[in-house]
């Protein structure tokens, strides 16, 4: 499966397998480890970053903003239950994603190789690593909810779990097996309380 940077940024609010909800942005510190292996398409373009608080500030505003419009991507199902009493506003939304996008002047490019298709490529014209990181994520949030996968965007509805994930056959209802095991569990378990009148 292709990577998706979106997807993967709002993951980054998690089930923690115990109850509880796990933020793998929760520091500065845990935001540079995250970005290192995810943050951005080129390693080389965060070489040498230093997530300090202003930087994570942006980024987990980003991701509060990504996460708001998932929900109203999913929409009219329910939103992660990690959001539900939470959500920013659309409209907020909608305004922080596309000033984080534009903050960063970019130009495209064509690129043509004599034995292939043409391309288009979108180059920096200016800016620093720091704007040009928070701007990387959210085109990718602009391209997945303006491109086709986001169709099959859903919220898992297992029990605790608060991920968004992209649906790939037609029954599918959670992220992954063990939410699918988890939620059976939770209604075979209702299904018994409501047996015996517990």
């Amino acid at each position: 499966m292709e990577r998706c940077l979106a997807l993967e940024l709002v993951s980054t609010i998690r089930h923690d397998g115990n109850g509880g909800v796990v933020d793998d942005l929760a520091t500065a510190e845990q935001t540079a480890a995250w970005l290192a292996t995810h943050g951005e398409p080129s390693a080389e373009a965060t070489s040498g970053l230093t997530v300090d608080v202003r930087l994570h500030g942006e980024i987990i505003a980003l991701r509060q903003a990504a996460r708001a419009l998932f929900a109203r991507a999913v929409s009219p199902a329910p939103p992660s239950p990690a959001d539900a009493r939470r959500l920013i506003p659309a409209a907020e939304a909608l305004e922080l994603l596309n000033g984080c996008a534009a903050a960063e002047p970019v130009v495209p490019q064509l690129d043509w190789p004599g034995d292939g298709e043409p391309t288009v490529r979108l180059a920096s014209s200016a800016g620093d690593t720091r704007t040009r990181l928070v701007a990387t994520l959210a085109r990718a949030v602009i391209d997945f909810l303006t491109g086709p996968d986001r169709a099959r965007l859903r919220a898992c509805t297992a029990p605790r779990c608060v991920r968004y994930f992209l649906k790939t056959h037609g029954r599918q209802e959670w992220c992954k097996p063990s939410c699918g095991n988890r939620a059976r569990v939770a209604r075979h378990y209702g299904r018994q309380r409501a047996a015996t009148g517990a």
